[in-house]
């Protein structure tokens, strides 16, 4: 199944979260304005209904598209080939993007994506795995990396239900809507320090990965269209659940905002238009990983350095141009040759597998 129309959603969820954080940025931080943010308002947050600075909108992009592009993977691999391959292509930018925003907290250049002013030897060790966010309070030196957390719950939840998947692949989304709410509640039920406030995003996001899930099974014919709706009502009903707890960060507008994206993603994810050979939207959508993990290191000292000479358009040009320049470089430097070594890896890994259940070769004597 082709989907060559996922770049232009891609580039398109990179510009969301783009928008999202300037637009924070600018109103719930510097209390200011700003033309850009007064005509996305007036289009997408008035007339479209969608939440004040779209939030969540490119990030339940990506996440759908995770779910619609890995589901066929997860059932074709083994265990230990998806996971290395999944996780491990996104670790060494990771990596590296951490240790810049550590090293620019302990310099004082950056501050904290959460309460604390700085961040301990232990807290930074523990950024490199993600672990911060499961602390009391939360740890966040790079505050955006929350959405790995969503996308590791997703790979393992897969590898551990790979039975169900390649039998009754459609029990698997519903199963995990079943999961989601239950976290939802027993967070909401619990009090601290038992309950865990980070699980609660994660439950609250994965309706979009599941919702992209499920989409590709009813595509690839996985599942009777009945139980496609099912699955379909077991998400939105985590979704209201989500919203009714106040699990969400931002607005009440996301049961809307799921909607529209899927709708998108149904829509643009298998179009073959020339606007998704454009160069702009091809460079977008394979420097976005590396654009996602280090604007917000750059937006707030690059816009404070220069608003002051340039005005503020130009100083979010200045973001812009700095963010691409560091986002190729993390792209050329880091990802291209990670990919290509565990692109080798794996290439072994599945050589082997193969060669181990292969007959074998018996020769008889006469």
């Amino acid at each position: 199944m082709e989907f060559s129309g996922a770049n232009l959603l891609r580039a398109l969820a990179v510009l969301a979260v783009l928008y999202s954080h300037i637009s924070l940025y600018f109103i719930d931080d510097l209390h200011t304005g700003w033309w850009l943010i007064d005509g996305v308002y007036q289009v997408f947050v008035v007339g479209a209904g969608l939440n004040q600075h779209l939030s969540f909108l490119g990030v339940a992009v990506f996440m759908m598209l995770t779910g619609l592009m890995l589901t066929a993977s997860s059932m074709r691999h083994t265990p230990g080939r998806f996971l290395f391959n999944r996780i491990g292509r996104l670790l060494p930018a990771l990596w590296v993007a951490i240790a810049l925003a550590i090293v620019l907290v302990k310099l004082g250049v950056n501050g904290m994506f959460s309460p604390q002013h700085g961040i301990t030897n232990a807290q930074s060790a523990l950024s490199f795995v993600l672990g911060g966010f499961f602390l009391t309070p939360e740890v966040a030196v790079l505050g955006v990396t929350w959405t790995l957390v969503v996308q590791v719950v997703f790979y393992l939840y897969c590898v551990s239900s790979r039975p169900l998947l390649r039998t009754s692949p459609i029990a698997v989304p519903i199963a995990g809507a079943a999961l989601c709410a239950a976290i939802l509640l027993y967070n909401r039920f619990v009090p601290m320090p038992y309950s865990v406030p980070m699980l609660s995003k994660i439950a609250a996001t994965l309706p979009a990965v599941f919702l992209g899930q499920i989409i590709y099974l009813g595509w690839a014919r996985l599942a009777d269209w009945r139980w496609v709706v099912v699955a379909v009502i077991a998400q939105a009903e985590v979704v209201r659940l989500a919203t009714d707890v106040r699990a969400y960060w931002a607005g009440d507008r996301y049961m809307w905002t799921m909607v529209v994206v899927t709708g998108a993603v149904l829509l643009l994810v298998r179009y073959d238009g020339p606007v998704t050979r454009w160069p702009p939207v091809r460079w977008m959508a394979t420097r976005s990983y590396a654009i996602y993990l280090l604007h917000t290191l750059i937006l707030y000292r690059a816009y404070e350095l220069t608003v002051g000479y340039v005005g503020k358009t130009a100083a979010i040009g200045v973001f812009l141009v700095v963010t691409a320049v560091a986002s190729e470089l993390l792209y050329r430097a880091v990802e291209v040759p990670a990919g290509r070594w565990i692109s080798a890896v794996s290439d072994r890994m599945g050589a082997s597998r193969t060669a181990a259940d292969r007959p074998k070769d018996v020769t008889t004597r006469a």
